[in-house]
């Protein structure tokens, strides 16, 4: 059972507070550089399947999570599915608003069905 010391979930929470200082302070970050060179195809693809909400309008911490999620899934893919978006929706429901979690799995289950 995941437990809050999990080395994998704390290696998730910092490299979404990476990305999250990121989304105001654009700067090099080894921990988080392999992502930042997939950002363009991420937001692309966070566009396309959360069409009413632009990149702009998305709380920083939810994008921050989409982004950390959406690399995983499509980039590294050495975590099953599954346990990416319930990370995801952890971390949403630590760290974002009521809202959340629910905004969080929906992208995500959208970008699912479209991988």
């Amino acid at each position: 059972m995941k437990t809050a010391q999990d080395p994998r979930h704390q290696h998730r929470i910092n490299m979404m507070q990476l990305l999250f200082s990121y989304s105001f302070r654009p700067q090099d970050t080894k921990a988080i550089a392999a992502i930042i060179t997939h950002l363009p195809a991420i937001d692309t693809l966070i566009t396309t399947c959360a069409p009413e909400w632009p990149i702009d309008k998305i709380a920083k911490i939810d994008l921050a999570i989409l982004r950390l999620s959406i690399y995983e899934i499509t980039q590294t893919k050495e975590t099953p599915m599954k346990v990416v978006i319930d990370e995801a929706i952890e971390l949403a429901k630590s760290f974002g608003n009521p809202n959340s979690p629910k905004f969080i799995n929906g992208v995500l289950g959208t970008i699912i069905q479209k991988v």
